[in-house]
């Protein structure tokens, strides 16, 4: 194929476009429940103009075009003469490298047949190309719900996986290969390879061959341990092997990046990860990685500043020392957890964005859109959240502190005793904060007696939470006096 041209560069959805992006996908999921399949792909195609590579956004467009036809493993009856001319230009766009065409044009011919495997096979080409490997895998597998023992589709699929690192199942698709085409070399001879590289991958090994040519990626990393060529593990030599052979793999660099993580040496896996940047078009996850390791050294200024904290008020600020006074480590520590907050939604946004069935993702990004006292946006988030069962109750109680915060003590209550009906009993640490926040909310608006009796329920989970204990003595006196 063609190498990628500056018109296959990924687009990088604005926040206004990511939220247009999110709602379609949320409203599609909806009217499928109705059986409105035309509209829900609509939909779910402008997602995918808007994220090329989101997974999630593929993922519900492909169930409902094969839904549209009651997944009956041929599409619509008149499909060859309505994608004749569909193909036709997914040949044009694969032939002169225009992938992001590939992938639109593909979509609109899989919507005629979800289980076309031409198509299907030409958009995995065009995710191959567009380093979006997840996604090449995704396509090849839903062509063989069809076709399971296409000797084509199993041999492509088979690389991709080999590709990846899925040696085990590279293995299996070779033997389907072989089973029915018994004389196709390449498959003959992959089912040792591929045993020998799984062994290596599981292993964490490789013995260096005599007299080999060293490696140029083993050689600039070496000379990054701070001035001294330290001998690398076998792990370590073993994935540097595999990126040479591979640089385009963006598993490997995150492997390699863990293996120099675990020996603590932050600098070498950062490197790691910003030389697969190139090679793998800037592949999500290396750009995530990178993301969570450069939020550790904030996280341990932070450690560091709160330590210091804690002694200061701990000697008391009048013993004369030459550091920073309690309050000027006060200020810092505020300054390093709205730093460590900021980064931390744009990671969480991020995961939300590419992964926008996983709610969780949502959820975590809700709770410190909360804590930046952007209410609104966490508010438009965690009532997305708040549809899944298993996180309604946590979303709840965030929705009620949104609220509070907005002074709207109706939907707080509202929220928070919605959150005390879904909150499993074994979130004991949750069930408290809900019970607080309703004592002390009834408590704020003059409700004594409420405020009373969710305080003894609370005191009797916990005595010491929050010093519920006293505000019952002065609620109570209130009562006495009134």
């Amino acid at each position: 194929m063609p190498p990628a041209n500056k018109k296959n560069a990924l687009p990088s959805p604005t926040s206004d476009q990511r939220r247009v992006a999110i709602e379609n996908f949320d409203r599609a999921r909806q009217v499928m429940g109705n059986g409105q399949y035309d509209y829900a792909i609509e939909m779910l195609l402008t997602c995918c103009k808007i994220d090329p590579s989101n997974f999630g956004f593929r993922q519900l467009l492909r169930r409902a075009q094969k839904e549209k036809y009651g997944n009956n493993l041929r599409g619509s009856r008149f499909n060859f003469l309505s994608s004749s001319r569909t193909k036709t230009r997914i040949k044009a766009a694969k032939a002169s490298g225009e992938y992001l065409k590939v992938l639109e044009y593909g979509e609109e011919a899989l919507t005629k047949n979800p289980w076309d495997s031409g198509v299907q096979m030409d958009m995995a080409e065009a995710f191959d190309a567009l380093g979006l490997l997840d996604l090449a895998v995704f396509s090849l597998d839903q062509a063989r719900q069809k076709y399971p023992r296409d000797a084509t589709l199993n041999r492509a699929l088979a690389r991709l996986f080999e590709k990846r690192g899925d040696f085990q199942k590279a293995i299996v698709l070779w033997q389907l290969v072989k089973e029915v085409v018994p004389s196709d070399v390449e498959a003959s001879h992959k089912g040792k390879d591929l045993a020998a590289s799984e062994t290596i991958a599981r292993g964490g090994y490789a013995e260096s061959v005599s007299g080999s040519k060293p490696s140029p990626v083993l050689d600039k990393l070496e000379q990054q341990a701070s001035g001294k060529h330290e001998k690398l593990s076998r792990e370590t030599e073993a994935l540097l092997k595999r990126i040479e052979a591979d640089p385009t793999e963006p598993s490997l660099y995150l492997q390699l990046a863990q293996s120099f993580r675990k020996s603590a040496q932050h600098d070498r896996a950062r490197a790691t990860l910003q030389q697969g940047l190139g090679p793998t078009g800037n592949h999500f996850t290396l750009q995530l990685e990178l993301m969570e390791l450069d939020l550790m050294p904030l996280r341990k200024n932070l450690e560091h500043t709160e330590a210091k904290l804690k002694a200061k008020k701990a000697k008391g600020d009048d013993d004369n020392d030459d550091g920073p006074s309690e309050e000027e480590l006060a200020k810092l520590r505020v300054k390093q957890v709205k730093e460590i907050n900021a980064r931390e939604i744009e990671i969480f946004r991020t995961r939300a964005d590419r992964y926008p069935t996983d709610l969780s993702m949502r959820l975590e990004l809700g709770t410190r859109l909360l804590k930046a006292d952007l209410v609104d946006e966490a508010i438009t988030e965690l009532q997305h959240v708040r549809r899944d069962e298993k996180l309604k109750g946590k979303a709840a109680m965030y929705l009620g502190l949104c609220f509070r915060r907005r002074a709207n003590w109706r939907l707080a209550q509202r929220n928070f005793e919605e959150a005390l009906q879904t909150l499993p009993p074994t979130d004991e640490m949750a069930r408290k904060e809900v019970l607080f926040q309703l004592a002390t909310g009834s408590a704020e608006i003059g409700e004594l007696q409420r405020a009373i009796d969710l305080g003894h329920e609370l005191a009797n989970m916990d005595f010491n939470f929050r010093n519920i204990g006293k505000l019952l003595d002065d609620w109570e006196d209130r009562v006495q006096k009134a």
